[in-house]
């Protein structure tokens, strides 16, 4: 009897994330650091004019200081926790919490606009280089532009290790290429997952249905319509891919229409490459399916009229009409139309190697959230500033091992972890920051703790410490979606002075 041997071909496992880090002294950032050697250099200057002075100021600084180093299991100081609480409070007295559009809302127009940092967007049709069309969002705030892809991902069932193996190797390759596509400045990955309504099974089977059909198949197929979309599920993948339109070294400021031009060109390659990485057939989202889509996201109770509209020929929504008629935001939660939810930011990500399967748990569908949005963040880096980014890294680790008379295990690793990020810099991959947020959304408030928890039984079988972001719900609710959102192009404190606290 002949034995089959056991495949010796070992499955290759990813990791190395490398969170940005600025050199300080201990666990104190580049600007703790050096408030807290300036506020040092003023307390010995002063024991010179009188003793107790210099006692006053030593406590003022540590007083000053004490925010800023004390972190909770998130990383987040108390600074920043005192800082969003202090302006949550100042939303919900300002009453900017609550939205109201309509012909009977607050906003003056008399439309359904989007509420938030998308309430001034612009919505446009183009055609790219294959006369397909082409939706294109703009944001005239940060002068950016925005096309959406939808995907018919293959998914990773009964295929073959080394299959799934090459589709990473497509997508890493991808995504490092994005970083030389001109003007681009961030790009998003969804992942939707929903109750199958049947709809469109019930409409393909009875179109297909001959009157003369035997009785046996009438009656299997009917059966068929009758149970299978209460098992199924509706898994919606689209990537979002924003561009800057301001001026940069030899081009000038685009307009609008500038924009739809270059962008219709560079959509056949980037849709066309995307086959290769697992994503199956990929076509731009026109205007009406982005409408139809953004307006499921903020009321999902109509998603079986829009698509039984979308069967009969379409539902006709504009732009300004996709957003809800009302939202309510709370600290912990966000209330829109008809649902209510919950957005998780992710605050780690996977510690070690991991698997290429790690968020299959994750991003598939779960019985107690009624829709449910899985959302990564990219901001690739160009070339120049790769380089600089990985080398001030590696500077930085090594400052910090050097800094412990004993060096650390943790130390240890963050240095070989920040070497080898370098070297792979240096023989030509690509440095992408990345973060995912995960939008869990159902009918009812009562039903919010059930979604709660199925969140937290979730991340950590994907290796993820989630945080709820408590007090930007509604900012993070339509961050998850894909419309193109980068989010520190709007933040009130630049990212660099962030990442240096």
């Amino acid at each position: 009897m002949a034995v089959a041997e056991k495949s010796s071909v070992k499955e290759p496992t990813y990791g190395n994330w490398r969170r940005p880090q600025s050199a300080g002294i201990g666990r104190l950032g580049l600007g703790t650091s050096l408030l807290m050697m300036g506020g040092l250099v003023a307390v010995v200057a002063a024991m010179v004019v009188s003793f107790w002075l210099a006692v006053i100021l030593a406590v003022l600084l540590a007083l000053a200081l004490l925010p800023m180093t004390v972190t909770d299991r998130h990383g987040r100081t108390l600074m920043i926790r005192m800082a969003t609480r202090l302006a949550w409070r100042r939303t919900v007295k300002k009453g900017s919490h609550l939205y109201r559009s309509g012909p009977l809302g607050r906003t003056g127009h008399g439309t359904c606009t989007l509420p938030g940092l998308a309430a001034a967007s612009t919505l446009t049709e183009a055609r790219d280089s294959y006369d397909r069309p082409f939706a294109m969002i703009t944001y005239p705030a940060t002068n950016s532009h925005v096309v959406v892809i939808a995907c018919d991902a293959d998914g990773a069932s009964l295929v073959d290790h080394e299959q799934v193996n090459v589709w990473v190797a497509h997508w890493g390759d991808w995504l490092a290429k994005l970083a030389h596509e001109p003007g681009l400045v961030g790009a998003s990955v969804t992942v939707e997952t929903a109750p199958d309504s049947g709809i469109r099974l019930h409409n393909e089977v009875r179109s297909n249905m001959t009157p003369d059909a035997p009785e046996l198949a009438r009656t299997m197929l009917g059966e068929v319509l009758t149970d299978y979309p209460a098992g199924s599920a509706q898994i919606t993948t689209r990537i979002a891919l924003t561009y800057s339109g301001a001026a940069r070294a030899g081009h000038d400021r685009h307009s609008t229409e500038q924009m739809a031009v270059m962008l219709g060109n560079r959509l056949p390659s980037l849709t066309s490459t995307l086959g290769m990485t697992g994503a199956g057939s990929a076509r731009p989202m026109t205007a009406a399916d982005l409408c139809d889509a953004v307006r499921v996201a903020y009321d999902p109770g109509v998603s079986n009229l829009i698509e039984q509209a979308r069967a009969e020929g379409g539902t006709g929504l504009q732009w300004h009409d996709a957003g809800p008629a009302s939202a309510e935001e709370s600290w912990r939660h966000y209330r829109h139309d008809t649902g209510c939810s919950i957005t998780w930011q992710m605050s780690q990500a996977p510690r070690g190697e991991v698997l290429s399967s790690v968020l299959t748990g994750l991003l598939l569908p779960d019985r107690d959230i009624d829709r449910k949005r899985v959302s990564l963040l990219y901001r690739p880096h160009t070339a120049g500033e790769a380089a600089r980014i990985v080398e001030r890294d590696r500077k930085d680790a090594l400052f910090r091992a050097q800094q412990s008379k004993q060096g650390t295990a943790r130390h240890d690793v963050a240095v070989r972890a920040a070497e080898q990020t370098a070297h792979e810099e240096a023989t030509g991959a690509g440095v992408v920051r990345f973060a995912l947020v995960v939008t869990a959304t159902v009918i009812g408030r009562e039903n919010l703790p059930r979604a709660e928890a199925a969140i937290d039984n979730l991340a950590p079988q994907a290796r993820l410490l989630l945080r709820p972001v408590d007090g930007s719900q509604a900012a993070a609710f339509a961050s998850a979606l894909p419309i193109g959102l980068v989010l520190p192009a709007h933040l009130a404190v630049p990212t660099v002075v962030r990442d240096n606290l």
